[in-house]
C-alpha cells in the first residue's frame, strides 16, 4: 500500500509514520516543501515500512499523482484555517485520480464543508474523511457511548497536552489565527458565535483510581466538534470545547491577546506564531503527562443526569493519540475493512473500542465518572467506581458514614532534626515507639470525617473532606491550619495517598516544600494494614507509622 503523507516530517505526520513503521506492506512518501528535511526524516526512520522522501507542495499534488501512484493521500500539513478559497484542492485532486483521502484538519469550517464532495467521492469509488484526529473522532466516539444510557443536552470537553509533547508551528498559527476571532458554536439550542480563547474554565482530569492531572485552565478553541456534532446529537443545547496548554502563564498571555483583539478589532496574531512556538517548546517543565475530558449533562428516564469521561496519557505516549485515528483506519483498510465511500467528517469512523485497542500496551488509560452520591462514604465519592477495586478490608474501613472505631497495634517513628520535630509537634504526631496500641475513631463532620488517632496515651486529630476548586477530585486532610490535598490512587491492591497541593490558612504553599513519602493502605492476611510516611524536602522524615487495625464492636 502506497501512502502520501503531506507534511510527513512534521509533528503529526512524523508520528503517524512512526505508528505505521511496523508494517512491511506499506510504502510511505514523506512529502513537504523542504526536501532536505524529508530526506533527513527518512534517513533516521526506524521500522520495516519503506519510506521515500519527496519534495511536494500540496498545491502541486496533481503533478505527482501519476509518478507516485498512491493508494491513499493523508494531509498532515495545515493550518487548514489558512487554506483559503482553494482549500479543498487536495481533495479535488484525489477525487479526480480516484485515490482515497484522510486529513488531520482541526478547522471547524473546513471539516464541516467536506460533505459537499460526498456524491463525487461516491462516484469515484473512494472515501474522503476530514478531521481524523482526537478532535472530533475520539470525542464523538465517547458521546455515542454515553448516549446509550442518556439523552445528551450539554457537552463540555477539553484536551490538555503534556508540556513535553511539543507543538507544531502550523498548530500555533491556527490557534493565534482564531484567538479573539468569532467561533461558531451552539448555545441555548441556537447557532451563535463566541470569541476564541476569550472564555476559560477549570477542570480536573482524573481516571478513577489513577493519579489525576492538576486542575487545568481550558480556553475555547475552534475545533470541528462545535459544528459537526450538533446535527448528530438530537436535543443538544450547548457545546463548548477547550484546550489547556501549559505553562499557564503563557496560556493567560494568549487569553489577554484574544480579548484585546476582540475588544479593539485588531488583526490576527498569526504572525506572532514563530515567537510563541519557540517559547512554548522551550518551556518544558512539570509533569510529563497529558489528558482529555468530555463532560455531559442530560436526562435519563426523564430525570437530570450527569456523566464524564476522562483520559490520562503518561510520558511520550500521549503525543501519539492525535495520529492514532488515522493509524487505526489505515490498519483496517489493509484488512479490507475500509470506510464507506463518500466524503464526510470522520466523527463515525471509529468506536471507543477501536481506541481501546490502540491504547493497549501503552500508558494510556480512560474511564467514566458519575457525580458522587451525597450520601455515599467519603472515599467512595472521590474514587467513584474504582472504590470497588479496593481489597475488602480497605473497603470496610472506608465504606461507612456512621461513627465507628478501629483498633490494633502500631509502630511510630519520628524525625530527629529540629525542623522535623517542630513540624511533628505542629501536626500533633505522637512520639516514637516500637510498639503500642493504636485506636482510630471516625466521626461524621460537616460532610466529611474527623479522624482521631490514639497511639498509647497520645492522640491527634485531623479532618478529611472532598476537595473543591483547585482541589477537585482530591481528598483534603486538615491538620490545624494546614490543608494537604491528597490523590487517592489504587495500584497493586494498595490504596496510595499522594500529596498534590497544600496550604496554610487557605494560602497556597510552595510545592517544592510539599510533604511527601510513601503512604498506603492494604489488606494483609485478611487484616487492614496501613503504612504512613510523612517527609519533606531538606527536612527529611517528619513522622511515620505502620500497623494493623480491626473494627471494634460498636455500643
Amino acid at each position: 500500500m502506497k501512502i502520501i503523507i503531506l507534511g510527513g516530517y512534521g509533528v503529526f505526520g512524523g508520528r503517524l509514520a512512526e505508528l505505521l513503521s511496523d508494517n512491511p506492506d506499506i510504502t510511505l512518501f514523506i512529502c513537504g516543501r523542504n526536501l532536505d528535511r524529508a530526506t533527513q526524516f527518512c534517513d533516521n526512520f526506524r521500522g520495516v515500512a519503506a519510506v521515500q522522501p519527496a519534495q511536494l507542495d500540496r498545491s502541486a499534488l496533481d503533478q505527482h499523482m501519476d509518478r507516485l501512484s498512491p493508494d491513499l493521500v493523508i494531509d498532515a500539513s495545515g493550518p487548514f484555517q489558512n487554506y483559503g478559497d482553494d482549500g479543498y484542492r487536495v481533495i479535488e485532486t484525489c477525487i479526480r485520480f480516484k485515490v482515497s483521502y484522510l486529513d488531520f484538519a482541526d478547522a471547524a469550517e473546513f471539516v464541516f464543508g467536506i460533505s459537499k464532495f460526498d456524491q463525487a467521492a461516491k462516484e469515484a469509488g473512494i472515501f474522503v474523511l476530514s478531521g481524523v484526529s482526537s478532535f472530533p473522532v475520539l470525542t464523538a466516539a465517547v458521546l455515542r457511548e454515553i448516549s446509550k444510557t442518556m439523552e445528551i443536552e450539554t457537552v463540555q470537553g477539553g484536551i490538555a497536552p503534556s508540556p513535553y509533547a511539543g507543538i507544531g508551528l502550523n498548530v500555533m498559527r491556527a490557534v493565534l489565527g482564531y484567538a479573539g476571532a468569532p467561533v461558531k458554536l451552539t448555545r441555548n439550542g441556537k447557532r451563535t458565535t463566541a470569541r476564541g480563547m476569550t472564555e476559560s474554565k477549570r477542570y480536573t482530569i482524573t481516571v478513577p483510581g489513577l493519579l489525576p492531572l492538576k486542575n487545568i485552565r481550558f480556553s475555547l478553541v475552534d475545533v470541528p466538534e462545535l459544528q459537526v456534532l450538533p446535527p448528530e446529537i438530537p436535543g443538544l443545547k450547548d457545546i463548548w470545547m477547550g484546550a489547556g496548554p501549559v505553562p499557564e502563564t503563557l496560556h493567560r498571555m494568549l487569553n489577554l491577546l484574544a480579548k484585546a483583539r476582540a475588544k479593539f478589532n485588531l488583526p490576527s496574531f498569526a504572525p506572532l506564531a514563530p515567537i510563541f512556538y519557540k517559547i512554548l517548546n522551550l518551556m518544558k517543565f512539570g509533569e510529563h503527562r497529558g489528558g482529555m475530558f468530555v463532560h455531559v449533562t442530560g436526562r435519563q428516564d426523564g430525570e437530570p443526569v450527569e456523566r464524564s469521561w476522562h483520559l490520562l496519557a503518561e510520558g511520550d505516549d500521549g503525543p501519539y493519540i492525535p495520529s492514532m485515528a488515522i493509524e487505526a483506519i489505515v490498519r483496517k483498510h489493509l484488512k479490507a475493512e475500509s470506510p464507506e465511500h463518500g466524503a464526510r467528517p470522520a466523527t463515525r469512523a471509529l468506536t471507543l473500542a477501536d481506541y481501546q485497542v490502540q491504547f493497549e500496551n501503552r500508558t494510556i488509560y480512560m474511564g467514566f465518572r458519575a457525580p458522587p452520591n451525597a450520601d455515599a462514604a467519603l472515599y467512595r465519592q472521590i474514587l467513584g467506581n474504582a472504590f470497588d477495586r479496593l481489597p475488602p478490608q480497605v473497603q470496610a474501613l472506608h465504606d461507612d458514614t456512621a461513627a465507628r472505631t478501629w483498633a490494633g497495634i502500631a509502630r511510630v517513628q519520628r524525625g530527629t532534626g529540629l525542623l522535623s520535630k517542630a513540624l511533628g509537634r505542629l501536626f500533633g504526631f505522637p512520639e516514637a515507639t516500637s510498639q503500642c496500641p493504636v485506636k482510630v475513631q471516625f466521626e461524621p463532620h460537616e460532610g466529611g470525617e474527623k479522624w482521631t488517632r490514639t497511639f498509647g496515651h497520645e492522640s491527634f486529630s485531623s479532618l478529611q473532606f472532598a476537595g473543591t476548586g483547585r482541589n477537585d477530585k482530591l481528598l483534603v486532610e486538615r491538620f490545624g491550619p494546614i490543608n494537604v490535598a491528597l490523590a487517592l490512587v489504587i495500584d497493586d491492591g494498595k490504596l496510595f495517598l499522594i500529596p498534590r497541593r497544600w496550604s496554610l490558612i487557605g494560602i497556597p504553599l510552595p510545592k517544592v516544600f510539599l510533604p511527601s513519602g510513601s503512604s498506603y493502605e492494604m489488606q494483609k492476611d485478611g487484616t487492614f494494614h496501613l503504612d504512613v510516611e510523612i517527609s519533606a524536602p531538606v527536612i527529611g522524615l517528619i513522622a511515620a507509622y505502620q500497623g494493623s487495625l480491626e473494627p471494634l464492636a460498636q455500643p
